[in-house]
């Protein structure tokens, strides 16, 4: 790629609903449709003079490749989760980079884009991995959990729906090849990273890297990666137009625009889901309070019209 001088950066992160629209029809034929709308969508805001840097969940795959593991255990050998990590951030990474270099030239840009296979480190102190918490893969029964919990894969008892594995979910300190990513968008590349919020590494005796079993929150990973490369604008992209106070209720009301300080408010008063939105206003708050400019929230049909404060939920500084 050549070089096109300093652009603004932006990080954009994009939802489960961007990759899977429909959980009825996973199929990857149907992922393929729901990528080449996103890319459209990525592609325009590239046409309004963005670099961009793509994140991107991969929860849904996670479990079918865990999935395919348990139906083919008497057969094939077993993935840790740090290689599924590895293998999704490859398969995703690969769909996304071809829908947009064919939108590319749709357009007649000359851009091109990338995935950076991307760790990143945790502590292996972190008290998440004491109490994990988040469930991955599906529902086993109570003599294929214990044998999974033999194997040393913590397993809880979801529901009465049966037994599931869950792994720890550590703060990310630091995005390992966050210097690649940064100099190839500055020389123009579109990138991909951080994909499923990073594959969990930590540093043993020797300050060697080593995979973990663990999920990082696509949110937070990409909340840090904005601020290690400076970018002047995370955006969040969901299922949503807009943030909304009192969601799902009569007196539910749109938010344009909110600062910092308004933000912690909302969390306090528990405006916003555990696992929905919550998750996505704390990475911004974290990002604003790291020296970030601005931060956007919206889906994807909406960015460009958001870029243009036609619509979304604005975050900024206090």
């Amino acid at each position: 790629m050549e070089n096109r001088g300093r652009q603004k950066i932006a990080v954009v992160a994009v939802g489960g609903n961007s990759l899977i629209q429909d959980k009825h029809h996973p199929q990857v034929k149907f992922q393929w449709d729901a990528v080449r709308q996103t890319a459209t969508h990525v592609a325009a805001m590239i046409a309004e003079g963005w670099n961009v840097i793509l994140t991107h969940g991969n929860g849904p795959q996670v479990g079918f490749i865990l999935r395919r593991n348990e139906l083919a255990a008497p057969h094939v050998h077993q993935t840790p989760l740090d290689v599924i990590g590895a293998d999704t951030q490859g398969s995703i990474g690969y769909m996304l980079q071809q829908a947009l270099d064919n939108e590319f030239r749709r357009r007649d840009v000359y851009r091109r884009a990338i995935t950076i296979v991307t760790q990143v480190l945790v502590d292996r102190n972190d008290p998440a991995f004491q109490h994990p918490t988040k469930p991955i893969g599906g529902f086993l029964e109570k003599e294929a959990a214990e044998l999974f919990a033999a194997e040393g894969w913590p397993v809880v008892e979801d529901a009465g729906r049966g037994w599931r594995r869950v792994v720890a979910s550590p703060q990310p300190l630091e995005i390992v090849e966050k210097n690649a990513i940064k100099h190839a968008a500055e020389t123009g590349w579109v990138v991909i990273a951080v994909g499923g919020g990073g594959i969990p590494v930590v540093e043993n005796k020797h300050g060697e890297l080593r995979g973990i079993a663990a999920v990082i929150d696509k949110d937070r990973a990409s909340s840090l990666l904005a601020s290690d490369v400076g970018a002047e604008l995370f955006l969040i992209s969901t299922a949503v137009e807009k943030v909304a106070l009192d969601f799902n209720t009569p007196n539910q009301r749109w938010l344009d625009r909110m600062t910092v300080r308004e933000a912690k408010r909302y969390l306090a008063e528990g405006q916003f889901a555990p696992g929905s939105m919550k998750p996505k206003i704390e990475a911004i708050i974290r990002y604003l309070e790291n020296g970030g400019r601005q931060a956007l929230i919206t889906n994807p049909e909406n960015i460009v019209r958001a870029l243009h404060g036609e619509t979304g939920t604005l975050v900024l500084p206090d």
